[in-house]
């Protein structure tokens, strides 16, 4: 097997920069979820050859049938890749062995004890693995801690007898996807590569710059990695900044929204973040978790880090006691309460309930006796409580028929005003009702 130079004098590297500027490139996606099929149909419509590859069968059916579901892919988009030939699904991984190119987007979850859980990364590289060829380049996307790169993936790659910035090419690139941004998506949002060695990272910046507007090459595996896991803390560290003013607010009677509003006139040194009842989605709850389990175990304590997930992690349980005030007002205990919860998406005009704050306040909720039920017109249905539940149409009828609602996501298709005239009691988690005075309105 070659491991530098072909038959016609090229290098690997100078063979995959050939296919990948005449678009002849195979592309292969591993993980066809909300980073990596919006990614393969991307790459798709500027005319590669992709691949997408999963182990959820109903979702590779679907992809075949070319229907999307993911929010930011629309059906027109992905019908048209699937009909022309330019993507493919399968849950079949031999089909590696056409590729040029692999990006792993598979799921970075923490374990119950919050540590890490990279086992999807390492099934899939183990995949790889058995189909790695001369000239194929290799790109983790998944949140990771920093090293994983280098110390995870790079050994069993290396552990074929082929040499990386040579015969093979890694590097990491961080997703930033923003499910439901009307203005950001794969294709604008700056894309910031680093490779094992230069050639990876050179090679990794020519497939990206095939259809992305920004690449944005750093040192190292491990600087790109950090990047990562720097943008969402300092979010999860201002948001738990914010929540704890919030929380301080509450205490001194002071409306915490005036004060955000007021402050964000100075035009330098301050930048809005707001409350809210909790942080989710698979980034902003997650990512300073691997940073600070990386902390720990280089000997450093990360405190700062800690200390927001510990202060966004009571928001929640802030949220039901809010609930109890309002319902108390009424004369009302939380025990035997009909409450409902407006929007169980993590965030506002999504479908997405990954670690969504809802479902913890939902929970605590019935914990504490009542009788819980939500509605959100972007989830049809939710898995709760071990049983599936249905979202509840909203009508003048039925928001009478509970003690309190909560608006628990923002969405700007729920009628707040119908919401405000016939509920009986309001937790306004995201200022919905900005501004509005109401004896029947507590707002976080």
């Amino acid at each position: 097997m070659p491991t530098s130079r072909g038959r016609k004098g090229r290098s690997p590297a100078e063979r995959l920069a050939r296919r990948l500027d005449t678009r002849t490139a195979h592309l292969g996606v591993i993980g066809l979820g909300y980073v990596g099929l919006p990614l393969a149909v991307e790459m798709a419509q500027a005319g590669f050859k992709v691949t997408g590859i999963d182990i959820d069968e109903r979702r590779v059916r679907e992809l075949q049938r070319g229907r999307s579901y993911i929010q930011d892919v629309p059906t027109a988009d992905l019908r048209a890749v699937v009909r022309s030939g330019h993507f493919t699904a399968t849950s079949d991984f031999s089909a590696l062995r056409r590729a040029d190119t692999v990006n792993i987007c598979v799921p970075t979850p923490l374990s119950k004890q919050r540590d890490p859980d990279v086992s999807y990364i390492v099934a899939a590289v183990a995949q790889i693995k058995k189909y790695l060829h001369p000239g194929m380049l290799v790109i983790l996307e998944s949140t990771t801690y920093p090293g994983t790169t280098d110390e995870l993936i790079l050994p069993t790659l290396q552990s074929t007898g082929l040499k990386v910035g040579r015969d093979f090419f890694l590097a990491f690139s961080p997703e930033r996807v923003d499910p439901g941004n009307p203005t950001f998506n794969t294709r604008n949002i700056p894309k910031v590569v680093g490779g094992v060695t230069p050639a990876c990272t050179d090679v990794a910046v020519r497939l990206y710059r095939q259809r992305l507007e920004r690449v944005e090459p750093v040192s190292s595996t491990q600087v790109a990695e950090m990047v990562k896991l720097l943008e969402n803390t300092f979010r999860s560290v201002n948001i738990g900044l914010v929540n704890e003013m919030a929380l301080l607010c509450k205490r001194l009677n002071i409306d915490v929204w005036e004060v955000i509003q007021a402050a964000s006139t100075k035009p330098f040194g301050f930048m809005p973040f707001y409350p809210g009842p909790g942080l989710g989605g698979h980034c902003i709850p997650i990512d300073p978790f691997y940073l600070s389990w990386k902390a720990r175990a280089s000997g450093f304590e990360a405190r700062f880090i800690e200390l927001a997930g510990y202060v966004n992690g009571r928001m929640p349980e802030h949220v039901v006691d809010l609930v109890a005030e309002a319902l108390n007002r009424r004369g009302r205990a939380v025990r035997g309460s009909r409450v409902l919860v407006l929007g169980v998406a993590y965030k506002a005009d999504i479908d997405d309930v990954r670690e969504s704050p809802s479902l913890d306040i939902m929970e605590k909720l019935r914990e504490r006796g009542a009788k819980i039920e939500y509605s959100d017109p972007h989830v049809p249905s939710i898995e709760f409580a071990g049983r599936r539940m249905k979202s509840t149409a909203l009508t003048p009828s039925s928001l009478r028929r509970f003690d309190c609602a909560v608006v628990a996501t923002a969405h700007r298709v729920l009628p707040y005003g119908m919401i405000a005239r016939h509920a009986r009691a309001i937790v306004d988690t995201r200022n919905a009702y900005r501004g509005r005075r109401s004896p029947k309105i507590i707002r976080l």
